[in-house]
């Protein structure tokens, strides 16, 4: 991924407004037997998961994904079938690379965790997480589970922009990292500093930018994946070590997505089914939703170069589900209803910044004591986020407003550089149900607007439910509509449908949020008793 070359807003734009061409590739065979097959469709996930770094330890699959400024950062998915994936734990449990993580005197919105890698490490049963963070340094981190504890092994000085880790079969790290300029790092046998750094690669100017380095090592050649952002993908192939000398070949490039009006399948990664079959898990640029994984099959030619399996000259809609043994269950969903009992949060939610942890709880609904004062959310510590199930997909939240104070603000968001809400204001001594919208930021993510009531209306007692729709497909009109009820059956719109942007320079896409903060004083409360994202 990349954040910082402005050169390439262009090429994005046309892409993704296109989304069209052919790339050389086999043809999957049509017609009714192959109709017939049990098959599964792309987008394989149809939530934000960016930058995905796939692998497989034994019968299992896993797989990581950018997060930017969300906390915990770095999740890890998990999958028996490459199809279907839940979300077992995050690599990154807190963002503890500065103040600005913290909402703390500035903010990190569109920094933190970038394209980051995912390994495992036999000889020591090992996961490693490593990923740069603002261009300064390194971090690693490890765990024996992916559910966690995971903890920060070393940092290195050398910051490995869009990295990708390779564990040899001499049980050597490397890491591939860079941007048109493609280096190779060995680390120490205890992965904590960098023993040797040198350059493989330079890509020619007719390609432009590659980056997103995937490192493998296959049948004793050594491969760097890349993508040239945001409609291509390129490997380079060395059969003389790690440094290479590498060549590089085409793997596709324009390629027709499997998601009407979104973006060319790009930047992931190749991973091998237990009966030898191989997949590359790919981003489909979506926005206002963001960016989804999608799944195709990969052959390799004589000489050892990927191809991908194309239908129609296509990344295909759907494809013969892989030939995997039975799972052994079935993998938990990103969707459903969530009361908040038990300890900790389930691993789907992750706040916007780094929370305030003294100032919110679960177990009997998720209390959100207020963090901040402010008038802008985009500053509002402790506002807790879910991804948007797409195309479309419903968050339908309970909310006991009873320990509310003056100048509170409490409810339920579409979050993203440009934003709405439907949520409770208690002024007064008075609780009204209002829409808001109109919060915006600019391309530096500082705050220009910090919303605009557009409808509102009374409410009595200490309860209230509130519902935010959200049509996340690519295209117009994106609408983002709101209701509430007092009864949990009858529900009520509540202001204009609200147009979701879909510009791609914030990266992220929308998300439901929960929030609550003062504009007047810290001290109240409110406390989520379910909430639920349904589906059509």
């Amino acid at each position: 991924m990349d954040l910082s070359w402005s050169h390439q807003a262009l090429s994005r734009r046309r892409t993704l407004a296109a989304a069209t061409g052919l790339a050389a590739g086999a043809l999957l065979p049509t017609g009714p037997a192959f109709a017939a097959a049990a098959q599964y469709t792309n987008p394989v996930i149809w939530q934000d998961f960016a930058d995905i770094d796939v692998m497989r330890v034994g019968d299992t699959y896993y797989a990581s994904a950018s997060t930017m400024h969300y906390s915990p950062g770095a999740p890890v998915l998990r999958s028996y079938d490459l199809v279907n994936w839940e979300i077992a734990g995050h690599a990154v449990p807190a963002l503890d690379f500065g103040a600005k993580y913290d909402l703390n005197g500035a903010r990190g919105y569109v920094r933190g965790i970038w394209a980051s890698s995912l390994a495992y490490r036999p000889s020591n049963r090992t996961f490693y997480w490593l990923g740069q963070i603002d261009f300064a340094r390194t971090y690693l981190y490890t765990a024996t589970a992916v559910e966690g504890p995971w903890s920060r092994l070393t940092t290195i000085s050398t910051p490995y922009y869009d990295a990708g880790l390779l564990v040899d079969t001499d049980d050597t790290l490397y890491v591939a990292y860079g941007n048109t300029t493609i280096s190779v790092a060995q680390l120490s046998r205890d992965g904590r500093t960098q023993v040797r750094t040198q350059e493989v690669f330079r890509t020619p100017s007719s390609v432009g930018t590659l980056e997103g380095a995937r490192f493998y090592k296959i049948n004793g050649q050594y491969y760097i994946f890349l993508t040239r952002p945001a409609n291509g993908q390129y490997i380079l192939k060395s059969s003389n070590g790690p440094f290479g000398p590498y060549t590089m070949r085409q793997v596709l490039l324009d390629l027709r997505g499997p998601i009407p009006g979104g973006g060319v399948p790009h930047q992931g990664g190749l991973v091998r089914t237990q009966s030898g079959a191989w997949y590359y898990m790919a981003f489909v640029d979506a926005y206002p939703g963001g960016r989804m994984p999608a799944l195709a099959p990969v052959t390799w030619t004589a000489d050892g170069w990927p191809v991908v399996q194309l239908v129609d000259g296509a990344w295909g809609t759907t494809y013969p589900l892989p030939a995997v043994p039975t799972p052994p269950r079935q993998v938990t969903p990103m969707t459903g209803v969530d009361t908040f009992d038990g300890t900790s949060l389930k691993p789907r939610w992750e706040w916007n910044h780094n929370p305030d942890n003294t100032r919110w709880s679960v177990g009997n609904g998720l209390t959100l004591r207020t963090a901040t004062v402010t008038h802008d959310l985009y500053w509002a510590r402790n506002t807790l986020t879910h991804r948007i199930q797409g195309p479309t997909s419903t968050a339908t939240v309970q909310l006991d407003h009873s320990a509310m104070r003056d100048g509170d603000r409490a409810g339920l968001a579409l979050l993203r550089d440009s934003s709405a809400w439907i949520g409770l204001k208690r002024d007064g001594g008075a609780t009204r149900v209002v829409t808001v919208t109109g919060l915006t930021m600019d391309g530096n993510w500082n705050t220009t607007g910090t919303g605009t009531e557009v409808a509102s209306a009374p409410v009595s007692g200490g309860r209230v439910w509130l519902r935010a729709n959200a049509d996340i497909r690519p295209g117009a009109p994106r609408p983002g509509t709101f209701s509430y009820s007092t009864d949990g059956i009858t529900f009520t719109r509540l202001g204009p449908a609200f147009s979701m942007g879909n510009d791609w320079r914030f990266f992220m896409g929308y998300r439901f949020a929960l929030f609550n903060h003062a504009t007047q004083a810290l001290g109240g409360a409110v406390r989520v008793t379910r909430f639920e994202v349904s589906t059509p």
